[in-house]
């Protein structure tokens, strides 16, 4: 048994050796590599905190493939996630993990930069507040707005605590009744300008009544 094992003992380990070489020429041909840049995306944000800030906005990534593929690939089909669950009130660093970055089969990073995030988070809130319902211009000669109604008239705004407390109010977007003679209904978008909040429902009814003199 040991003879054998023995015999031509060099041939087989040059056959060995060829085999290794010729898979790796196989799996290797047609193989390519290119760099990509794609924005991250945050995962796990705990409840009752919001991302008011983050150092970069995207991450350049060095992926490897079959040139077929890389050749038709594009950035919505990589999402490099930032995992936050650890995130705290203040300032943290998270890093950019190569198993959070989702690429397509066969794909795969070589290299990520960069390699950290720094973000600022703070405390989330939430209230009620009052719509105020915004027309402009005046009905047709001889008309006149007899009432002006919002439904609903309160609703809850989210956001982060600074900019929350120092909201009492929100209007709808400016709705033109020039020239008009008939009452009317209407659906409104809350006017976020100037003020990062997320209002629940984003949409109010204006309900105009205009009366003849």
């Amino acid at each position: 048994m040991k003879k054998l094992i023995f015999n031509n003992l060099g041939l087989k380990i040059a056959s060995v050796l060829l085999a290794i070489v010729l898979w790796i020429f196989v799996t290797s041909r047609g193989q390519s590599e290119i760099s990509i840049e794609v924005p991250l995306e945050f995962k796990n944000i705990p409840q009752g905190l919001e991302i008011v800030n983050y150092s970069v906005k995207t991450v350049s990534l060095n992926i490897r493939g079959q040139e077929r593929l890389l050749k038709n690939i594009k950035p919505s089909d990589i999402r490099p996630y930032v995992d936050l669950s650890r995130a705290r009130k203040g300032e943290s660093i998270h890093y950019i993990n190569k198993e959070d970055i989702k690429v397509p089969p066969s794909i795969t990073v070589t290299n990520v930069n960069p390699t950290s995030i720094k973000v600022i988070a703070e405390e989330a809130i939430s209230k009620n507040v009052k719509v105020i319902p915004v027309i402009t211009g005046e009905p047709s000669r001889g008309y006149y707005v007899k009432s002006v109604e919002v439904i609903p008239q309160y609703i809850k705004i989210n956001g982060i605590r600074s900019e929350v407390l120092k909201i009492g109010t929100v209007k709808t977007e400016p709705y033109d009744i020039t020239g008009m003679s008939d009452s009317f209904t209407q659906d409104l978008k809350i006017d976020l300008t100037g003020r990062n909040i997320k209002p629940e429902p984003r949409e109010v009814t204006l309900k105009v009544i205009i009366s003849e003199r």
